[in-house]
């Protein structure tokens, strides 16, 4: 799995111009799933995103975790994380697990989220999604579990 975390002070997704999930502080979630990801790979990823420090304490330095900070999840599929641009000017998209298998691993993946006490909107699977948010930092890591 990759999951490209961006620290965020609000977030919405939309599909066909209804919002589909939207949270105030937290993060935002662009979750991607490759064929060769198993159910370890979501309970390791989630158990991390639960787990990681990059909200600020009292002396400014990153030290609370998303739970510590009263934040929340927007989580996003996004298969492209794993499209191949080192050829051709035409992503590919091989490594992306086909959609029968990613939305279970998906929706498993939120579902580890909510079992570490997160509070997780998402957006809807396979549909076209328009996102926004206001970044916070800006602060984007990337979380990769092989």
């Amino acid at each position: 799995m990759r999951i490209v975390i961006q620290r965020s002070k609000e977030a919405a997704v939309t599909v066909d111009g209804e919002v589909a999930g939207s949270i105030r502080s937290g993060y935002v979630l662009l979750v991607g799933i490759t064929h060769a990801d198993t159910l370890d790979d979501v309970k390791y990823t989630a158990k991390k995103i639960a787990g990681l420090r990059l909200f600020e304490d009292e002396d400014g330095k990153m030290n609370r975790s998303i739970d510590e900070a009263g934040g929340d999840v927007l989580s996003i599929s996004q298969f492209t994380l794993y499209g191949d641009v080192r050829k051709g000017r035409r992503p590919s998209f091989v490594d992306a697990a086909r959609p029968e298998q990613a939305e279970g691993l998906y929706d498993a993946f939120n579902e580890e989220l909510r079992s570490h006490g997160l509070r997780v909107a998402t957006g809807v699977f396979g549909a076209m999604m328009d996102v926004s948010l206001v970044n916070d930092g800006p602060v984007t890591v990337i979380v990769e579990s092989k």
